[in-house]
């Protein structure tokens, strides 16, 4: 079976995670997806998965006979999709021979355009998978476990000498918690690579330092005919909030290695209000300098409002992932060399976002990002090429004909 194919059987289980659940996983649905790839993964012939009863799925492929003392090497991608535009039953639409320009999704009146994605005029002549444009596409991630599990196979049918291979699925990533409760001892790699990234060749190491950030708001409300220095309207102030804060550092006017303060959630009335944001930046001096500028905002409210009108809760979620890949950089020039080998050009870029490689690295298992071949992703623009998909494949491929063949024993 080709990654496409994979894909699209595994796009039918809809697996949007729900970031307000306590439960984890935070979504049933993703048993499902768990299941089905434990299920498929004994059908090739490895013996050695389970899923736990947090919907991780660990695998192992043995090393071939001679090549058990090699680094034992894992690969990692997601179960779960973001919610946004994943409420109905995904339905993928396949464009051979792609021209390269406008193209309507389904009746749904969006048009896939080179205009917002310029990118899209490279992919003339492609196959390109989208969704109808009333739902994501979901090759976040299910795109990296179809191109985990086609290697898998691959691997198996055609006897490549290989060393230890370990496989993880997680849950959860989408909503920040997919490295929380993964088992380093039961997944047994001394080094992975998480399939989560976008064009076929990226290689990621550097991430985001990031945050979240809650503004509780406690208004007075009156009546308005006698609110004479006595009303505080709770979303007035969080207007002035947002003011404070710099107005060209959001995610619209920032790239590459340029930090930001990004609004994801406002509501309010006279009484309460909120605002939800994510700060990130990729310079942990600077990322702490965002932190004190919203505990600034909120100390400059209180002292104008009132003491307790304001309440600021910050949640450190993640960290920059090459304060520890720093110290394996094989990792990525190897991963160059297998985008050489595989006739792709290798393209090492800043993550602006994480991935469960950030934590995993922290927790002591070094573990870049490496990209998919999918594009706009978190949104009915989702697309992404069999080229691509067929392209990261043999990356991976040649990745772990490196680590068996050249990289020192032991």
């Amino acid at each position: 079976m080709n990654p496409v194919e994979r894909l699209l059987k595994y796009t039918a289980i809809r697996t949007p995670s729900d970031e307000y659940s306590s439960s984890v996983p935070s979504s049933s649905c993703q048993f499902e997806l768990a299941q089905h790839l434990c299920r498929e993964l004994f059908t090739m012939g490895i013996t050695d998965v389970k899923v736990d009863t947090k919907c991780y799925l660990y695998a192992h492929i043995p090393p071939t006979p001679g090549y058990e003392d090699r680094p034992a090497l894992g690969f990692i991608a997601h179960l779960d999709t973001v919610s946004d535009f994943c409420s109905r039953h995904i339905s993928p639409e396949i464009h051979e021979d792609y021209n390269g320009r406008d193209l309507p999704l389904g009746t749904s009146g969006r048009i896939l355009s080179p205009e917002m994605f310029p990118h899209l005029k490279d992919l003339k002549g492609r196959t390109l998978i989208t969704s109808d444009g009333t739902t994501i596409l979901g090759a976040d991630d299910k795109a990296g476990i179809a191109e985990i599990m086609t290697v898998a196979e691959q691997i198996l049918t055609d006897d490549i000498p290989h060393g230890p291979l370990s496989i993880a699925f997680t849950p959860d990533e989408e909503i920040g918690m997919g490295a929380e409760h993964f088992d380093l001892e039961a997944f047994g790699a001394d080094f992975a690579y998480t399939l989560d990234g976008d064009t076929e060749g990226e290689i990621q190491y550097e991430n985001f330092n990031a945050a979240k950030a809650v503004f509780d708001i406690c208004g007075v409300n009156v009546h308005p005919g006698s609110a004479k220095d006595v009303m505080v309207n709770a979303s007035l102030v969080a207007m002035e909030i947002s003011s404070l804060l710099p107005p060209d550092e959001t995610p619209r006017e920032t790239e590459g290695y340029e930090g930001f303060y990004h609004l994801i959630d406002m509501k309010g009335d006279v009484s309460q209000a909120q605002l939800r944001y994510i700060i990130r930046d990729h310079d942990s001096a600077r990322f702490e300098q965002r932190k004190e500028c919203l505990k600034k905002a909120a100390d400059a409210m209180n002292r104008k409002w009132g003491r307790g009108t304001v309440t600021l809760t910050i949640t450190d979620q993640y960290r920059n992932m090459s304060e520890i890949i720093g110290d394996c950089m094989h990792l990525i020039e190897n991963a160059k060399k297998a985008c050489d080998a595989a006739g792709v050009t290798p393209l090492v870029l800043p993550i602006r976002g994480g991935t469960d490689g950030a934590q995993l690295s922290f927790k002591g298992l070094p573990c870049p990002n490496l990209g998919t071949g999918g594009h706009g992703y978190h949104g009915p623009y989702e697309h992404i090429t069999a080229e691509g998909m067929d392209a990261s494949c043999r990356i991976v491929l040649e990745l772990i004909r490196i680590y068996a063949e050249d990289f020192p024993k032991g």
